[in-house]
């Protein structure tokens, strides 16, 4: 889903230009990046392979209570280097990350960190249609990247096009990359 998360940054800076799109970038996948150090130390784990094939038991990054948590952490970040402003939306953006995970995954989002109490856990599992999956995320991307290339057009239409074609190849690899399991 990680091309998907790419096409909401990028529709974000068509509507909010002067925050840096590496932050916004950084925001989207920001679970993910606190899920990889976890994951390497083994804290988190991955059972099955494949676009959507595998069980996530990201049970601290992908909680809804430590997403919220690892939100405002970067959101504060943000606020602290960027204002106020930025920092509320960023905070938003790296939220966006759950919301949108939590339609793709397989019901394995917990509420709390560590699935303390052994809750149920969410996802409406998207993933388990995997054609279905990539035309949405395909979209996503889509429309992200033309919202921001209809909004930077008008300042700088180089920079624009050079950006908009960069942002869509790297979505396109990104997707291609998941469906093959790469």
């Amino acid at each position: 889903m990680i091309a998907g998360h790419f096409g909401l940054a990028a529709a974000v800076k068509a509507g909010r230009p002067a925050i840096p799109v590496w932050t916004l970038m950084l925001a989207t996948a920001w679970l993910d990046v606190v899920f990889v150090p976890l994951f390497l130390s083994g804290i988190e784990t991955v059972d099955g392979a494949g676009y959507g094939g595998g069980v996530i038991h990201a049970d601290y990054t992908h909680s809804l209570v430590g997403a919220l948590v690892l939100s405002a952490l970067f959101g504060a970040v943000a606020a602290w280097r960027l204002g106020r402003d930025a920092g509320l939306i960023l905070a938003g953006v790296a939220f966006s990350h759950w919301l949108l995970d939590l339609v793709v995954h397989r019901a394995d989002l917990p509420i709390l960190p560590g699935n303390a109490g052994d809750l149920p856990t969410f996802g409406f599992g998207l993933w388990r249609l995997p054609a279905v999956s990539a035309v949405v995320e395909l979209l996503m991307l889509a429309v992200g990247i033309g919202l921001y290339w209809r909004a930077a057009a008008k300042r700088d239409p180089k920079r624009a096009r050079t950006l908009g074609l960069s942002a869509a190849a790297f979505g396109v690899f990104t997707l291609a990359a998941d469906l093959l399991g790469v």
